[in-house]
């Protein structure tokens, strides 16, 4: 790497800017894309409710254990190399994904995806953040702000569309186009950066942080399933994970090489915008799982009908990343970030009143409030989280905070999910209660022929109506959730500082 105040015209950053933004967006768009899918895929490998849901978390978790090393892969092997392994071996995955037969084949090769898929994002965010100038950085962010969270938007959209026009499978083989483009582009306009070859991996902070995530998730993912800690398969994996969340606390402050630098969390901003992400993770992924089966299975949308109106989310996050990517050093940046946590809260307090009865418009001019409120977080939290780092020290930042985001993500999902199961079951029991014999209502002549509690067909369509109100309020509870903690993250604010202005130092770094 060199510096120099006029490296920027010495490349081609229009055609890496482009490759690198093409690659992004195709590993941003399988957070989502098998969302509307997952019903389709659920017949199709004979999987239950909760198992389909692996297919979600596996890639997730999988990005999160190696985001973090991609700044010492492309240390050690140069950027470019490992970029298009990255590529190639996501999209090999991709096709596996699609040809898979069973649950645990199609779950395998998720793993696989995310595996390959971590490095794009950090990579592709350090290598932005080194081609353009402290100046141009904040519409360099909101560029990769809107390929790194419109993909996740947009996902439902065109997993519905393949999904109702060709097949699940699609949703998967959609990424070998995408990813032709973008190997080609990368290999023809990147050049490659030097390489370290005496850089030196902690093997040991890598997997005990690897082991406490995963172990983390799959006590999540089983906890409700296996009834919590009265099983011993959930009390094993619970002690896994503090084990080695202990091991890996213990060695980072003790080594003299950590995999994961503490003094990075000296740095406040750095510090309090992990934290934020990790919320913006939770609250954005997690209301995403939850509004696919709630438009699919409580108002019967069909599996295009509910990725469209999903959509206006990613025009509302493309608009507002833009604007923001003007504003940024402009404005207070703590003030943008304030106006995103409103909007997301608001978006969240709407859904807290929705029914199945919801208009399409309303859903879709809610769904476009919380696409801003993205946009004015994702951009700004961005820049004020690596600005007053020194441009050594970003490889292994933006590492940890992809890191943050996906962990935020995964465990946001299978909370949500839980909650909406359990949630869902004492509902149920506590409406139940109301449904009795000696019932005023029954004395109702058209209630009586359509829920008759004296016949089986009238008990068991009662018994679907309770189930739906039963689910109505679980989602609200889960939205209420959502909104809670983005109201949560407004003091946070108070934490952050201004970035110093650059001292002539800080340039723009060139890929060599």
């Amino acid at each position: 790497m060199a510096a120099a105040s006029s490296a920027p015209t010495a490349i081609n950053r229009p055609a890496i800017t482009a490759c690198v933004i093409l690659a992004v967006i195709m590993q941003a768009l399988d957070t989502t894309i098998a969302n509307v899918a997952l019903p389709y895929m659920q017949g199709s490998v004979s999987a239950s409710s909760d198992q389909i849901n692996w297919v979600l978390t596996s890639y997730i978790v999988a990005a999160a254990i190696m985001t973090p090393p991609s700044g010492f892969l492309a240390n050690r092997f140069g950027r470019k190399r490992v970029l298009l392994v990255a590529i190639a071996g996501f999209v090999g995955a991709s096709v596996l994904c699609g040809i898979a037969q069973s649950l645990v084949e199609i779950v395998a090769f998720r793993l696989l995806q995310g595996f390959f898929g971590a490095a794009l994002v950090p990579i592709s965010q350090s290598i932005l953040l080194d081609i353009y100038t402290v100046e141009e950085r904040g519409s360099a962010m909101a560029l990769f702000g809107v390929s790194v969270m419109v993909g996740p938007v947009l996902g439902p959209v065109i997993g519905g569309w393949l999904t109702d026009h060709l097949s699940w499978r699609w949703v998967f083989y959609i990424n070998v186009p995408i990813g032709a483009l973008a190997f080609a582009g990368i290999l023809a306009s990147m050049k490659e950066t030097k390489t370290e070859a005496t850089a030196a991996f902690d093997w040991l902070g890598f997997g005990s942080l690897s082991v406490a995530i995963a172990a983390m998730q799959v006590f999540l993912d089983r906890g409700a399933q296996l009834d919590w800690f009265y099983s011993l398969e959930i009390l094993i994996e619970a002690v896994v994970a503090v084990s080695a969340l202990y091991v890996f606390l213990v060695h980072t402050f003790t080594s003299e090489r950590p995999f994961v630098d503490p003094k990075l969390f000296l740095d406040r901003n750095f510090a309090v915008g992990m934290l934020f992400i990790f919320i913006v993770g939770i609250t954005y992924l997690a209301s995403m799982s939850l509004l696919t089966p709630y438009l699919q299975t409580l108002m019967g949308y069909p599996v295009v009908t509910a990725g469209l109106v999903m959509g206006p989310r990613g025009l509302g996050t493309m608009i507002c990343m833009f604007l923001v990517g003007r504003l940024i050093g402009r404005v207070d940046t703590r003030l943008l970030l304030m106006i995103g946590l409103l909007l997301t809260a608001w978006a969240m307090y709407d859904m807290t009143g929705w029914t199945p009865a919801v208009s399409q418009a309303t859903i879709a001019i809610t769904g476009f409030i919380q696409g801003a409120g993205l946009g004015f977080l994702f951009v700004p939290l961005s820049t004020v989280t690596f600005a007053t780092l020194l441009p050594q020290q970003r490889g292994d930042a933006t590492g940890l905070y992809n890191l943050s985001r996906n962990v935020g993500s995964s465990v946001g999902i299978s909370v949500v999910s839980y909650l909406l199961t359990r949630n869902g079951q004492i509902n149920h029991a506590t409406i139940s209660t109301h449904v009795t014999a000696t019932n005023r209502a029954f004395s109702d002549g058209a209630v009586v022929h359509a829920w008759s509690p004296w016949t089986t067909a009238g008990r068991a369509a009662l018994d679907q109506v309770i189930q739906n109100q039963a689910a109505i309020i679980s989602y609200i509870n889960d939205f209420k959730l959502m909104m809670i903690l983005s109201i949560g993250g407004i003091p946070l604010l108070l934490l952050l500082r201004h970035a110093p202005p650059p001292d002539g130092n800080d340039h723009a770094m060139v890929l060599e």
